[in-house]
């Protein structure tokens, strides 16, 4: 890995445990605030609603202006303030806005990826998005298993404050990124989006992606803290359970594209990868201890790395270099949709019929992308470009 390669990495775990510190502990902490599961499940999507809303105009953005590192650099100032602001007014609506303006932060997610494999021969955008799924996914173990240690020893609050410090100091690497331009071409317009959207490799792309954020962000990043804390979880364990839920991830996502490509093909990868994740979110109700929770978000955890890499990769597969970070926020735009879903959904069921329920309809959302990625993600019809 180059110096640059080696830099933005770094960037790039910095961000992401800034936006992940307080995790483990913000549907506990929104309880503690007052806050109904709906409320609570509000809480946790709204990181998601403002990512739907503006990361397809920002992939837009960013392709007309051809130029990546500004949002880099701006997405850890919004991480910064965003955790600022639910350290210094705790209060539930306080929390509903702020976590709502760190999922503006990552937003820049898109921009980012296509930044990195910038850094790469197009041949090798696999391996690209390959390791910044596993950096990625190491700031969040990072921030989620240090920020369990301080709500540990300091409190829930004291989450917040390191997020920000880890952000200002992701502010500061973040100037030193470098840009790699993109090659001139005709500016993409809002109006062309359509098309993109109707791409077959970007909808079956997102399709899959959302089903995987309606899970995730319904239960490990959602709801299981709930079901740990009803468990008698500590904030330390609080943070160790989302952390050993996605520290699988690293090492799934580096070999998602190689190593299981090679061997498995993309189908049945990702059949493998919504199996274990439908499991882990099933089983959730017949879970009396935390080893037990501990082990099913294991498996989930590796899953989902195994999941998202081939999804990325197939989001961007037939669409121009000049149009990749549109691409891209289509796909992120869309699956955001998830991220918002599943814990609203939840939250939702939950204060109707009870948590087990909505653990029950996230393994059915797992179950779904199995079916989906075995019709339709095959080596032959992955190749098929046409409107479908």
């Amino acid at each position: 890995m180059n110096a640059p390669q080696g830099l933005f990495c770094a960037v790039t775990i910095l961000y992401w445990f800034s936006l992940y510190t307080y995790v483990p502990i913000l549907p506990v902490y929104a309880s503690s605030l007052g806050a109904s599961y709906k409320l609570i499940g509000l809480v946790v999507g709204s990181y998601g609603v403002t990512q739907l809303l503006l990361r397809i105009p920002q992939g837009v953005l960013s392709d007309r202006l051809r130029k990546r590192k500004i949002f880099v650099v701006a997405a850890m100032a919004v991480s910064a303030i965003s955790a600022l602001g639910m350290f210094l007014f705790p209060e539930v609506m306080a929390l509903l806005v702020f976590r709502g303006l760190s999922g503006v932060a990552a937003t820049v997610w898109v921009i980012m990826v296509v930044l990195f494999a910038s850094y790469f021969s197009p041949a090798e955008a696999p391996k690209a998005y390959g390791i910044m799924n596993s950096v990625s996914f190491t700031g969040q173990v990072a921030g989620m298993f240090v920020g369990g240690l301080v709500a540990e020893a300091w409190g829930w609050p004291s989450t917040f404050l390191l997020a920000a410090a880890v952000a200002a100091l992701g502010l500061l690497f973040s100037m030193f990124v470098q840009e790699n331009t993109p090659k001139a071409g005709t500016p993409l317009r809002l109006a062309q989006v359509p098309a993109i959207i109707r791409n077959f490799h970007v909808l079956l792309a997102s399709v899959m992606a959302i089903l995987v954020q309606l899970l995730v962000y319904g239960t490990v990043f959602g709801f299981v803290p709930m079901a740990a804390r009803n468990l008698g979880a500590t904030n330390f364990e609080l943070g160790l359970l989302t952390t050993l839920s996605t520290l699988p991830s690293i090492a799934a996502s580096m070999l998602s594209g190689t190593w299981f490509m090679r061997r498995l093909g993309r189908q049945r990868t990702l059949c493998a990868g919504f199996l274990l994740l439908a499991g882990s979110a099933a089983t959730v109700p017949f879970l009396d201890s935390m080893i037990q929770l501990y082990g099913a978000q294991l498996f989930g955890g590796f899953g989902r790395g195994l999941v998202f890499p081939l999804l990325m990769s197939l989001s961007v597969k037939s669409v121009g270099e000049e149009t990749k970070a549109t691409a891209m926020g289509v796909f992120q735009s869309l699956y955001a949709f998830g991220m918002f879903a599943g814990p609203v959904m939840v939250g939702f069921v939950g204060d109707m019929a009870g948590l087990n329920a909505g653990f029950w309809l996230c393994g059915l959302a797992g179950l779904a992308g199995v079916g989906i990625a075995a019709r339709y993600a095959g080596e032959e019809e992955a190749t098929d470009v046409r409107v479908r």
